[in-house]
Parts: C-alpha cells; structure tokens; sequence
C-alpha cells in the first residue's frame, strides 16, 4: 500500500532545497487517502476508552464512517465552503466528523471541550458557523450561548439525546455511505483559533492544500511505514493532535491510536508498552514528567518502539538524555505552529544536537532574521521567519487583516518566536518575543534557565518569566514545580539559585524563585507564561512569598 499511498501524494525529496510543492489539483484527503487504504484489510485506527477498553477500526471502517457522517451533515444542510463548530472528546466519531466535513469540503473550527460558553460564542459566531457538532459531555455550555448565536442553524448532538439537539447516533446508523463533494487546493479545509491573552483569538485558515502538505511531517520527522502504530497524544494540542493523528500518519498508511484518558505517567506507559505503539508523539511535558518515574526501564522496556518525536515547545536536553539512557531512543525535537506546520526539526539519520532546534525541514526555507527581514549572523538572536508561501502555510487569520499583515516582514512569515542560529546551520531556541527577559544590560531567555532548573534533583517543572525591578527593568524570576518528597525552603531556594549559576551563565540566575503546586498550562501542555507576567506585572514589584534574593 506504500508505493499507492506515494503514488497519490506524489515524491518526498529529503532535501529542503530540492522539495517542490505539488499540490493535486483535485486532492481531496478524505477520498484519495481514505478510500484508497480502505482498499486493503487491516487496521486504520486503534481506540482506548476512558475505561481501558479497546476497539479496532480497518481503514474499511474508518472510510465508511466519515461517509456516513458526511451524509448526516449534508442532509443537515451543511454545504462546501460552510464553517461547522466541532467540539467532541477523544472518541472515534471525533476522527469520523472531520473526515466528513473533508469530503464535503466544508470547513472545520475544531474547539477544545475546556472552553466555556463565552468562548464559543465568539467561535461560532465570528467564523459564521452554520452548525455545531458537540458531545452529551459539553452540550451545557452550547445551551447557554445558543440565544447569542447568531448564523447557527443545526445543532447535533453526539452520545446521547436533548431537548433542543439532533441526536446524531441514530442518524449516523441508518445513514447511506456518500462520498462527498469535489474540492481543489483552495478551498477551505479548517478555521482554527489561537487563544487569546489580550486580543480576541485569532482564526487560522487553512485550506485542502494544507491536508496534503501534512504528509511531509509524518514522513520525514515521524518516519511513518505502513506497519507503524502511531500514538500523537492530544497532550500536543488539540488542533496539531488532529492534523498529526488524522492527516499525517494515515497519509503514510499507518494505524493510530486513539485514546480517551488524560494523562498520567503511569497510565501513559502502561499503554505504550502494552498496545505496541512504535512511534511516539508526546508533548515536552508528557516526556518532562515520565522520565521522573522511578522504574523507567525497568517496569517499562517498551521494546516495540522504534521512534519518538516531541512537539509543542522545547524539549529540555536533560529529558532526553534520561529517556535515551532508558530506552535507547533519542526523543527529536520539531517546532512549528498553529500556522503552519513543521518548520524545524531534528531529523531522523542526522547529527542530534541535545537542546537544538534542528535544521529546516523539506519545502521550507526557514531562517533567523532581524527587524529590517535580514538574516542574522551565526549567533545572533533574532525572529524565526518563514520565506515565501508554501501550502503548509495558513492562508491568513480570518476577517482580520491588520493582524494578516502584521505577521509579515517582506517577503518573510514571522512566526513570533525568537532563535539564533550556529555555525552549522543548527537553530536554538530563545523564546517568544514576548518572553524574552531584559534586565539590565542582557537579554535572557527563559528556556535554558528552565532548563538548568530542571537538572536539580528537586524539581519536577519550571517556569521563568521577568519580574518588574526598579534598577534592572526586569529580574529573572522562576515559579518551581517541586518533586515529592522536597519542601519549599529559603535554603532549597539558594540550593536552586547556585546551581543554575554552575550550569548556566551566571547572569542567567533566578533572582526569585517561587514554589507553585501547579504551573499555568494550555491544553497542549504549554506553560502559558504570559499569565505569570501579567500576575507580576500586578504586584508592581512586590517580593515573592519565598526566595525573592
């Protein structure tokens, strides 16, 4: 099924330089991926429910469930180029309705089940969304938004019955299998919204060129074969989770698991052990804290895995060391965004360098520029930039033209974060523009202090951001997640103080550190540190509880 799949996509040069674009004109995901592997007998998807319970899916399966789900939104009046809300845990009919919505070639605003009333009004009504797709589980908060929405005409309702909803279990039974509609490269495939912190959130359009180019990421970083079982936990975000579960690695023809639980450490390698996943997809995170367990290597072995990958933020070079000592593995870090796909990676077969970025990833032209959109000198911190327009990129943030212009510099995409780049050509992460620190005459970012905080014993996550001071502009300040067993003390403080500067420059230190039980997270697992700076913003100075040195 390889060389078809291969076929269908077209050729794969492992070379950024060489990598032509060639987006089908008549590509459709759902159709010319789908209904091609379903050709073939074997399983498509692997589902865990909350309860430990499996269930297999063959491609066959899995094909013709998105065409029942394609018929039920057609005949709920759900047309090519519609915007539908979706917003269904992580089950299967999950999965399926997307699919569905590909074939028709209406477009998806997939949400996250956390997001309150409020949250999906705006969704809803700023996308112009005809329907909602939602679950028993968070149908509550659609009932209170459902006066204010504006353009919705259909609501459906996934795993049970409720006055006002069309229950779709029922439909989707007795539903005829449809194909869908034709869709060429242009037309809208997914509006996803990026979360707000004092702007509304902003709409990511991508289109059906976009489920093509995904395929990239899946064969060159993934390293996807047909015999692989893929695991891309949902801890990597929910939009990036659908677009590295649904359109990556079945793109290469490979099985994927599904699972309905959240996280726990245990849990999580339990299943990876026991259900033979091969490649793995976690976030930093999900590695961050697996590799404080005790028995790592010993009650897991995970012998089936050949190949893990991390994705959503930095990858501290301490957490791969750990997990390569226990497994063999060395986790390869990537990077790209909600915008666009990945842009950045270590690579499978190349040179790792513990803590690095990567290099470009084929099709892009990716480099490190300054304000005026020249590429910086080796070694000067600068603005990750994406040249040019290729398909993995969004097409702009939906009826918001001012911020659509505002993320160009040229001829160069700015992603918003800031890096620097090495003599070979190697990328180093710095942080998001907006988290990098001044204080004094330096600028720091937060990332390698967390990471050498991360190297003592004591602690289980950090989190750095720059607190206001009267004589520096802003201090280094860090909120510490302490491991079991350790206390929050003035002395473990000056402990944590003086081992960053060993490890790390020693202008670098936290001048403040503050014990927190928890650290503020996206849904993906990144640490949102844009609420801890406006928390110390707030404080106008004010000295931590403990360790303010």
């Amino acid at each position: 099924m390889r060389r078809a799949v291969l076929r269908i996509l077209g050729p794969m040069s492992e070379s950024a330089a060489a990598l032509v674009w060639d987006v089908p004109a008549g590509f459709n995901f759902a159709r010319d991926v789908l209904d091609a592997l379903a050709r073939e007998d074997r399983r498509g998807l692997l589902f865990v429910d909350a309860a430990g319970d499996r269930r297999e899916y063959t491609f066959a399966d899995v094909a013709e469930q998105s065409k029942r789900w394609a018929a039920v939104l057609r005949d709920a009046g759900v047309k090519k180029g519609d915007r539908v809300v979706v917003v269904l845990p992580k089950i299967p009919d999950w999965l399926f309705c997307m699919a569905g919505l590909l074939r028709i070639g209406a477009a998806a605003v997939p949400s996250a089940e956390q997001l309150r009333a409020k949250d999906l009004l705006y969704r809803a009504n700023h996308s112009g969304a005809i329907a909602v797709v939602a679950h028993s589980s968070n149908a509550a908060e659609f009932d209170a938004m459902r006066a204010g929405a504006e353009t919705v005409r259909t609501w459906l309702l996934v795993g049970s019955e409720r006055d006002g909803w069309v229950a779709a279990d029922p439909l989707l039974a007795a539903a005829q299998p449809w194909d869908g509609e034709s869709t060429v490269p242009e037309d809208l495939a997914y509006i996803v919204y990026t979360s707000g912190t004092t702007k509304d959130p902003k709409g990511v359009v991508h289109t059906v060129a976009y489920t093509f180019a995904k395929r990239m990421q899946a064969a060159v970083w993934f390293d996807v074969k047909p015999a692989d079982l893929v695991w891309c936990t949902a801890g990597t975000g929910w939009a990036k989770s659908l677009w590295n579960v649904l359109l990556g690695p079945w793109s290469c023809g490979a099985a994927i698991v599904l699972h309905e639980g959240g996280f726990i450490p245990e849990e999580r390698m339990d299943l990876i052990r026991d259900l033979g996943v091969t490649v793995l997809c976690q976030a930093p995170t999900e590695y961050r804290l697996e590799v404080k367990l005790p028995e790592l290597g010993e009650r897991w072995t995970l012998p089936k895995l050949r190949h893990c990958v991390s994705a959503g933020e930095p990858l501290n070079p301490e957490v791969i060391e750990v997990w390569k000592a226990a497994f063999g593995l060395t986790i390869l870090d990537g990077y790209g965004q909600t915008e666009n796909t990945l842009l950045v990676a270590n690579r499978p077969g190349t040179d790792v360098r513990p803590g690095s970025m990567g290099k470009p990833t084929p099709g892009h032209e990716v480099a490190v520029v300054d304000e005026h959109g020249k590429v910086c000198e080796p070694g000067e911190v600068g603005d990750i930039a994406l040249r040019g327009d290729p398909p993995s990129l969004f097409r702009g943030y939906y009826k918001n033209d001012e911020e659509t212009r505002n993320s160009r510099r040229g001829e160069w995409y700015l992603t918003g974060d800031r890096a620097q780049v090495d003599d070979d050509g190697y990328f180093w992460f710095v942080g998001r523009a907006d988290d990098v620190i001044s204080s004094g005459a330096y600028r720091i970012g937060p990332f390698e202090v967390e990471s050498a905080l991360l190297e003592h014993p004591a602690v289980m996550e950090s989190a750095v951001v720059g607190s206001p001071d009267a004589d520096r502009g802003n201090i280094v300040k860090a909120f510490v997640v302490l491991r079991p067993g350790y206390d929050p003390s003035d002395a473990l403080v000056r402990e944590l103080q003086e081992h960053c500067k060993r490890v790390t420059a020693p202008y670098k230190y936290p001048r403040a550190i503050e014990f927190v039980a928890e650290l503020p997270k996206t849904r993906s697992g990144k640490i949102r540190r844009v609420e801890l700076r406006q928390a110390e913003l707030q404080k106008k100075g004010a000295t931590a509880a403990s360790g303010f040195v």
